[in-house]
């Protein structure tokens, strides 16, 4: 699975894109993959940013040696560095296929960094129609879509039940719906002594889930377009008041952050497990995670919801795209098609389902990024008996229910001019109009800038 933002090295060499001249050959948006159709497929196919294997890609990776026989498949081992790769793009000998989140494809491809995949896409057959709407809108820039989407990243609502029953609130106080009930359950949640915390009420998962709190009060960072900030807009005013007034509720972020810290994430000891944490928003991960290692925490599950209190998610994943130059796009394309095909899918959920069934747990879905595949693996789903079936029914009620950041050239930038401003403000150094004002300053002119790139035939 991918990670909903970026590590600051990775925004930092994604930026550089911005900076200098493009890498790729043509500048800015540029040809489409030297794609042929009645090429034979063969050759070496070398792929940069997937190497995390697990039974799931392994399942859909032999399918794909099996369609691509004769092809010779390198995976290049570690994650992926783009700095690494946007010098191998430069000096002509870029990977033959690129996996990245999609939320970087828009600046990879405003520098002509990868290619539009039209001719890919027809060639290939591959139903673009069928995949998610926010995913495939994360990866077109300027109507050309510049990458195949793979897997889909949620946010639910996750709770202690006994901790909600103590404080004498329900699930609904804490998904977002009502924000005045959530800031109430939060105080009767929140045990604080001394400014030590020993209970978090609610986790508002700050900085990284303010794009779901500005969705979920209907509005947006950035206009649907990708061209225009819109950081300053009043859902964003409101939206992070209100999610730093949780934690000022709370004795102030960095009291929460501490304990938050403390905690065995990942263990049986988790937050939940030990009581610690009244309520947060998580991504679907997670739910596989309490169930493996503490399947016995009194656990209420909900969608997050917006302020109209329908269901919502910032959607976040991943993508193949082909980089400027590839030597082999026909097998990549190839690759990109299988990997993310129904019989890849199913092949995928069998092997995830025998891998549940022999450890004696639930199978809890797979968010492919294709809705077809969706709802077919959904009828493979087994029950592992209330909470965790709430859970699975959240997690694809708001699997349906995604928006996401448009692709533009200054996704990078732009993602870092809102983290900036959110830290400021949880470390007392501005207050949101101040810091949301600076932020849609700098990210707007990197937009300009990026788009003035495009608009203009690059440099």
């Amino acid at each position: 699975m991918n990670r909903t933002l970026r590590t600051a090295g990775l925004v930092g060499a994604a930026a550089m894109l911005l900076a200098g001249c493009a890498v790729g050959t043509g500048g800015g948006a540029g040809a489409d993959a030297d794609y042929d159709a009645e090429a034979a497929v063969e050759g070496e196919l070398s792929i940069m940013g997937f190497s995390a294997v697990d039974e799931v890609a392994q399942a859909r990776i032999d399918l794909a040696e099996a369609e691509l026989e004769g092809v010779e498949v390198e995976l290049i081992e570690g994650d992926l560095d783009i700095q690494q790769f946007l010098s191998a793009v430069a000096t002509g000998e870029p990977p033959s296929l690129l996996y990245a989140d999609r939320d970087q494809i828009g600046s990879l491809a405003a520098r002509g960094a990868v290619v539009p995949l039209e001719q890919c896409i027809d060639g290939e057959g591959i139903e673009m129609d069928q995949f998610v709407e926010s995913a495939v809108d994360q990866v077109t820039l300027e109507d050309e879509v510049y990458g195949i989407p793979e897997f889909n990243q949620v946010q639910i609502t996750m709770a202690n039940a006994d901790l909600l029953q103590a404080a004498g609130v329900a699930i609904e106080d804490v998904n977002g719906s009502d924000r005045a009930a959530m800031t109430e359950a939060n105080r009767k949640l929140a045990k604080v002594d001394g400014g030590k915390v020993s209970v978090i009420g609610v986790d508002s998962k700050l900085p990284e889930f303010l794009p779901l709190w500005v969705a979920g009060a209907g509005g947006s960072p950035i206009s649907e377009d990708g061209r225009t900030a819109q950081l300053d807009s009043p859902e964003a005013i409101e939206a992070l008041t209100w999610a730093v007034g949780i934690y000022d509720d709370q004795g102030g972020f960095a009291a929460v952050k501490a304990f938050r810290d403390s905690a065995d994430f990942f263990g049986e000891g988790n937050q939940f497990a030990t009581s610690t944490l009244g309520a947060m928003p998580m991504e679907q991960w997670y739910l596989n995670v309490l169930n493996d290692v503490s399947p016995d925490a009194p656990m209420a599950f909900d969608s997050v919801r917006g302020t109209d209190g329908e269901p919502i998610a910032f959607a976040g994943g991943s993508a193949w795209a082909i980089p400027s130059g590839a030597d082999n796009p026909e097998a990549a394309c190839r690759w990109a098609r299988v990997m993310t095909s129904l019989d890849a899918w199913q092949a995928a959920a069998d092997a995830r389902l025998s891998a549940r069934e022999a450890e004696g747990k639930p199978f809890t879905g797979i968010l492919t990024g294709n809705t077809v595949a969706d709802e077919a693996i959904r009828e493979m789903v087994t029950s592992g008996g209330e909470p965790w079936d709430s859970g699975v029914t959240a997690m694809y009620e708001a699997n349906d229910h995604t928006v996401a950041l448009p692709a533009n050239p200054a996704d990078a930038e732009f993602e870092d001019a809102m983290q900036n401003a959110v830290n400021s403000v949880l470390n007392g150094e501005a207050t949101p109009e101040e810091a949301l004002a600076e932020a849609q300053e700098t990210a707007q002119q990197a937009l300009d800038e990026g788009w003035a790139e495009i608009d203009g035939g690059g440099d």
